[in-house]
């Protein structure tokens, strides 16, 4: 369970021209945008007068091709609110230049071996399909009536972009280098300046009115401080501040949410100056009442989170196959799942029983995981759950599942685990340049003859 695996977004593919860019938005087309396409589409007439505009190394493009790709630019522009819009011209300019792009890293790709398998492309289609909700059949159906795709058509799409994405992950992605004196230099250049530090804190309140007599202020003062005890001794805050808090944030837990230290009072910084996170300062007096403050986290701006959301589940999962469909398997899980909740079985017996994954010995327990270590439809659908909670079958690439959150915890990063954050920011930080960078030179390497212009 615990891999990563392709997930079909546009981030970092627009510089290469990517040819899926209406099926990949993994929102599909309303009927009120067929009208647009269709009209758009070139005549049979164009079509039979289509004529080569440019060969990369020993591939054609031809008009209808960039005709194709102007008209997909122009309907992405299209959905952008703001900057200005190029001319019929500039399109068509910029189409070519992408496709031009395109073959070139498509053909370097092949030249350095890439391949991506047919099984490849299933799962990612799987994907294209999870994401926008329906099954692959129901995709293919609307592709067909609004863009008038075809499978074909598609799966050779998909198999450009995953081999547009391995390639840059191949020659960018994984040469990308940032050593530790680059980021000994960032963390050192986010803490120089304490203005730019950012803080969520928790708070409980002890509201005093402002007619309050001094005898009443006395209580009210009383009943704070034995409230400080209470949390300093390790009670629940969020629970404290619940119970106790008179602030409208108590229903959530009394956090005020991570903000530059400027966006707080004064006082309360103040209290909180020269603690860690988890410390519990000492009571602080506003004109509001008497405050209890948690440090929540802490951290410089433009620095990564100091802790973590971990969640711990377990699942059952079952893999479809020729004797097991997946409707199947949803059926069947969702049968264990109604046996649960009735209180009929325990969901680690039923794991033990049925789960066809190594967890199972475990009663189906994946132990604790930070974001990011399971899957995406995984992860999502264990993120919709609160802790004893069993959601309904999800399927993923490994197949069906049923997954129970049992709980979550707040964990702070390890000193290692900061600077590899750190390290993420500066890697993403630099990747769309020297992805444009690399883009270049190999475009700059091939080989183009420009034939006649392409024509709007």
């Amino acid at each position: 369970m615990k891999h990563r695996v392709l997930v079909l977004t546009l981030a970092g593919l627009a510089a290469f021209g990517a040819t899926v860019t209406r099926a990949q938005s993994l929102r599909l087309p309303q009927a009120g945008a067929a009208a647009v396409v269709k009209s758009a589409a070139p005549a049979s007439s164009q079509q039979a007068a289509d004529f080569i505009v440019a060969v990369v190394n020993s591939e054609p493009i031809t008009n209808n091709d960039v005709r194709t790709e102007a008209r997909r630019l122009a309907q992405q522009l299209a959905q952008q609110q703001n900057g200005p819009k190029p001319t019929a011209s500039e399109l068509t300019s910029e189409a070519l230049e992408r496709l031009i792009r395109k073959k070139a890293i498509l053909q370097f790709a092949a030249e350095s071996g890439i391949r991506v398998s047919e099984s490849d492309i299933d799962q990612a289609e799987q994907s294209v399909a999870r994401q926008n909700q329906i099954d692959v059949a129901e995709m293919y159906k609307r592709l067909a009536a609004v863009d008038g795709i075809s499978v074909s058509q598609f799966r050779k799409q998909l198999r450009e972009q995953i081999t547009l994405t391995r390639a840059r992950e191949r020659e960018v992605d994984a040469r990308l280098r940032v050593s530790d004196a680059e980021v000994d230099q960032y963390i050192l250049n986010q803490k120089s300046n304490p203005a730019d530090q950012e803080i969520n804190l928790a708070q409980i309140l002890i509201s005093v009115p402002e007619a309050a007599t001094a005898d009443q202020v006395k209580v009210l003062q009383t009943k704070a401080q034995r409230t400080l005890e209470r949390a300093r001794a390790g009670e629940d805050f969020a629970a404290l501040a619940k119970e106790l808090s008179d602030a409208a944030d108590k229903a959530n837990g009394g956090q005020l949410g991570l903000r530059s230290a400027t966006r707080y009072p004064q006082l309360f910084v103040d209290a909180v100056q020269n603690l860690n996170p988890g410390g519990v300062a000492g009571l602080v007096r506003s004109g509001a009442g008497f405050h209890i403050l948690k440090v929540v986290e802490k951290r410089a701006a433009g620095m990564p989170a100091m802790t973590v959301v971990q969640s711990r589940a377990r699942h059952i999962l079952l893999r479809p196959g020729p004797k097991l469909s997946e409707a199947a398997a949803r059926t069947r899980l969702e049968d264990l799942r109604k046996r649960i909740m009735a209180g009929q079985a325990e969901f680690a017996a039923l794991a033990r029983e049925n789960s066809q994954d190594g967890s199972a010995a475990q009663g189906g327990d994946l132990g604790w995981a930070s974001p990011g270590q399971f899957v995406p439809e995984f992860e999502e659908a264990m993120r919709a759950l609160a802790p004893g909670q069993i959601g309904p079958p999800v399927t993923s690439r490994f197949g069906v599942h049923l997954i129970q959150l049992t709980e979550r915890r707040t964990v702070a990063l390890s000193q290692r685990e900061q600077r590899d954050a750190v390290r993420e920011i500066l890697r993403g930080a630099r990747l769309e340049e020297a992805s444009a960078t690399w883009e270049r030179d190999v475009r700059a390497r091939a080989y183009v003859d420009m034939r006649e212009p392409p024509q709007e």
